[in-house]
Parts: structure tokens; sequence; C-alpha cells
């Protein structure tokens, strides 16, 4: 029997769905620690390196822009220059000096991190994506902004303080930078070991408190209404052919007529059900795949004797 991941972060699933899931920030403690995909030691390998480049990684800070020159070098191999990869160098020296570095995209980089976003999609129907910020005490990466996505934030090291506001008050909200309007539904430290829930839109920013704040942030993407039109769109049109030239006015309005009832009989067996699942699958269908090109089984293959694969063959 597999372990849910989802229970692994919120304790008991059902009352997180029932009084928490969408309606309220909290502070989850679950009884089994939570076990985290990567740890520090594990970035630290990864920096040294420098084979990231500036999409998955970037240094931000509250107070000012930090540009990706600032954080990355050229790397020369091959004869040819490559721009934009990681300096751990440069990075070390900004974190000292305030800054805080995210990684992003971790589930397309980092083999155990892709287990725990694909079992938390299967999970929750909904694509989940990984992100590791590291922040040192007393600073900000970001003033208060506004997410697109439910966020589960796992305090790795160290600990940071969480202010969380409330969320949008009507369907036009944009994700990013927004107002502190001054009172918090949870103002908190959230120490290692703890997982902090933020419903999608809800207004926050955090402070790195004690020591330095290293903390996972799980990020479950929900449709939007563009993605239900797209859907519907897909969905109206589905089977029917509209490659078609007619060649004249008759055949022109006969056409036009066959699409007419081709999208109110296809309109009239959709309800708003359909209409979300047919959009949370197409999101879902972007999920970035993992596909190994089986080298080592083809290494294996031709390791064996010649006379074994004719036998396999003829098998």
């Amino acid at each position: 029997m597999s372990v849910s991941k989802l229970a692994g972060l919120v304790g008991d699933v059902a009352d997180f769905r029932a009084n928490i899931w969408r309606r309220t920030p909290a502070i989850l403690r679950p009884e089994v620690a939570f076990e985290p995909p990567l740890t520090v030691a594990d970035i630290d390998d990864v920096l040294a390196f420098g084979a990231l480049q500036a999409g998955y990684v970037g240094v931000q800070r509250a107070d000012k822009v930090i540009t990706p020159e600032a954080y990355c070098s050229s790397r020369t191999f091959n004869g040819t220059v490559h721009h934009d990869f990681a300096d751990g160098g440069k990075i070390r020296d900004l974190v000292r000096d305030g800054g805080t570095l995210v990684l992003r995209g971790l589930e397309q980089w980092h083999a155990a991190t892709a287990s725990l976003t694909s079992a938390l999609t299967s999970e929750l129907g909904l694509r989940a994506d990984a992100a590791l910020i590291i922040t040192p005490p007393g600073r900000q990466g970001l003033r208060v902004h506004r997410d697109d996505a439910d966020v589960f934030v796992v305090q790795l090291n160290g600990s940071k303080n969480w202010r969380v506001h409330a969320g949008p008050t009507d369907e036009d909200w944009i994700p990013g930078l927004t107002e502190d309007d001054g009172l918090p539904l949870l103002s908190e430290v959230l120490r290692t070991g703890e997982v902090l829930y933020v419903p999608r839109g809800f207004a926050h920013y955090a402070t790195g408190e004690r020591g330095l704040s290293v903390h996972l942030s799980l990020a479950v993407r929900e449709v939007g209404g563009v993605h239900l039109y797209e859907a519907l769109q897909q969905a109206l049109l589905e089977g029917y052919r509209i490659e078609s030239r007619p060649v004249d006015d008759d055949a022109l309005l006969a056409r036009a007529a066959g699409m007419l009832a081709h999208l109110k009989d296809r309109l009239s067996a959709l309800s708003p059900h359909d209409v979300v699942a047919l959009a949370r699958t197409a999101m879902l269908a972007d999920v970035t795949s993992h596909t190994s090109p089986g080298l080592n089984e083809l290494a294996a293959a031709l390791d064996e004797p010649a006379a074994d694969r004719v036998q396999a063959e003829v098998a």
C-alpha cells in the first residue's frame, strides 16, 4: 500500500480537506516528520558544478533588483561560450549579503523531488511543482504578494517568520506583488519540520528568523477562466472536420448550419463538471515527463552473448 504524500504534509487528510483546504492558512505539524527529497548538502553539490542555468536559479531581495549577471557566469566547453550558468561563488556572496536564493522547477531536474510532485499530482488530480528557497536571517526575498497556486511550505532548516493575509475578494485578482492590508490572518514563525499551508491567492510574505532558512515550496496549480475556455472550445469541436473549402454560398451556409448543429449537440451533452475535468486534464498533460532513454537496458542487451540474443529473439 502506497503512503500518501499529502498525509505526510497535513496529517489528517479528511480534516484538512474539510476545514483548511482553500479556506484558511494554517501551520501543520504532522505526527510523522515529512521526509524531504533533498538536503542543503545536496544543493551545495548541485551548485558547486554550476550546471544549472538562470531559468532554474534566481537570487532576489525585497529591497533591490538582482539581475542574472550578478549570480551567473559564462562557461566554455567544446570551443563554444555558453552564458547564464549559475555560479556557486557569486551565489554564496549574494546570500551572505542578504539575498534569497530561489531554485525553481526542481521536479524537472531532481529525481527525488520529481517523484514527490508526481505523487502529489496523482493524489490531488492537480499539477504540483516545487521550488527551494534559502534566506539568511532578518532578510526578505519578496514583498507581500499573491501566488496563483495553493502552496505547502516545508521548513527544512532554520526558521522563518510568515504573515499571511486574506485572499482575493473577487475573481479579478492578479498574481504578483500586492498591498499589505495590515491585518494578517496568520503571523507565526515556521520552524524546522513544520509545514505552512497558504491557500491560492492569499497575500503573504516572510522574513528569515533564526539560522539559514531553507524551505521547500510545493505549489499545487488550479485551472482558471482561460483554461476553461480552451477546454470548452476543444470539446465543442471534437469530432468535427473544419478543414473544408465550400465552393459557393449555398455550400458555405450548409457548412455553417452543420457546424451549429454539431456545436449544439456537443454543448447539450456537456456539464460544468465536464468542462472543469477537461481543463484539469489538459493542464496535467503539460506536466514534464521523465522518459528514460533506456541506455542501461541497451547496454545489458548488447553485452549478452550473441547466441543468447538469437535464442531470445527466436523465442
